[in-house]
């Protein structure tokens, strides 16, 4: 790291983060999303309020995307106002919207923020505000050659996403995905990736260094193939737990191997997790339905009403009933 640079956000670090998406009409949806709903996720399954964020456009009018569909925002960009995080998403037409005032936002608002990137083609903003001149980057793969050349101060890689310092730069819906899963992984865990990205049923097993267009064939990058043999058997038997030596028997590991696979992995035991999962299950049931609680300790494995509200409490804060009523 540069020393005049800020500290990166992507390390462990439990702070909320203050995240500010400014879309641009144009844009695709599933870019919106992909970048909003997994920091979404991550407060929902936390249960804490661990990245702040909020959309808004240049005008402070719903910008449209390319389906027609328009994206609600608070309010006006505001270049003074503070943030830890700028991501600017946009796609079609950004040659429209690159006047020297956006431009003069956009440094302003990197000058002062923790970091700041462009989404697909909102690497362009960010590029024409000066912002990669020096730095590694990427965008879409139909825009790489003429992106080339109009920046030939930036070092361009057909990377899915790259983060250079504080600038980070994706290149379309699914690597934006990736990198917010990244941010969540380096912040708050694998774990916690692992979590989210089961929220989605996402499937995800390339590095951001691989080229955009290699088709993605399992979940999360860099994991052990028997941890996530053993995640999906422990996914399939949430019900009726199995022994972790039957789950390690199942996955053609000892127990004490899967132990270090998970420790290493995850940081923390197969046995832990087992049980955060059953947890995080029972708890989407609590929140999101009024089935009763001995039938939700029954559906997550637990021998009573009893037991689940002693191991839930600990390990969200509060007793279920008293979560539900809140």
């Amino acid at each position: 790291m540069i020393k005049s640079e800020k500290p990166a956000i992507f390390r462990s670090e439990r702070e909320t983060l203050k995240v500010t998406f400014l879309v641009f009409s144009g844009s695709s949806i599933m870019c919106v999303a992909s970048a909003v709903d997994p920091l979404r996720a991550a407060n929902r399954i936390s249960g804490e309020t661990l990245f702040d964020f909020k959309l808004v456009s240049v005008t402070g009018e719903a910008p449209v995307t390319t389906c027609g569909l328009p994206v609600a925002v608070s309010g006006r960009f505001d270049a003074a106002e503070a943030t830890d995080m700028l991501v600017v998403v946009a796609g079609f037409g950004t040659q429209n919207y690159a006047t020297s005032a956006l431009l003069a936002g956009l440094r302003r608002a990197a000058r002062a923020a923790r970091a700041c990137g462009g989404v697909e083609a909102g690497t362009w903003l960010v590029a024409r505000a000066g912002l990669l001149e020096g730095r590694s980057a990427t965008t879409h793969w139909e825009d790489m050659e003429d992106f080339s050349a109009a920046f030939p101060g930036v070092d361009v890689r057909p990377d899915r996403y790259v983060i250079d310092g504080p600038v980070f730069t994706s290149g379309g819906a699914s690597p934006t995905f990736d990198l917010m899963l990244h941010l969540v992984r380096t912040r708050l865990g694998m774990a916690a990736a692992l979590d989210v990205a089961s929220v989605f049923i996402y499937d995800q097993a390339r590095a951001a260094t691989d080229a955009q267009p290699l088709v993605s064939l399992g979940r999360l990058d860099g994991y052990d193939p028997r941890l996530a043999q053993a995640i999906r058997l422990m996914e399939a038997h949430v019900d009726q737990p199995l022994t972790i030596d039957a789950v390690a028997k199942r996955a053609g590991v000892t127990a004490r191997t899967l132990e270090s696979i998970f420790r290493k992995s995850i940081g923390e035991t197969p046995g832990a997790y087992y049980l955060r999962l059953r947890l995080s299950a029972a708890r989407r049931l609590v929140v999101d339905t009024r089935i009763a609680m001995a039938d939700i300790a029954g559906r997550t494995g637990f021998s009573s009403a009893a037991a689940f509200s002693r191991a839930f409490s600990r390990a969200f804060g509060e007793a279920p009933v008293r979560l539900r009523r809140g």
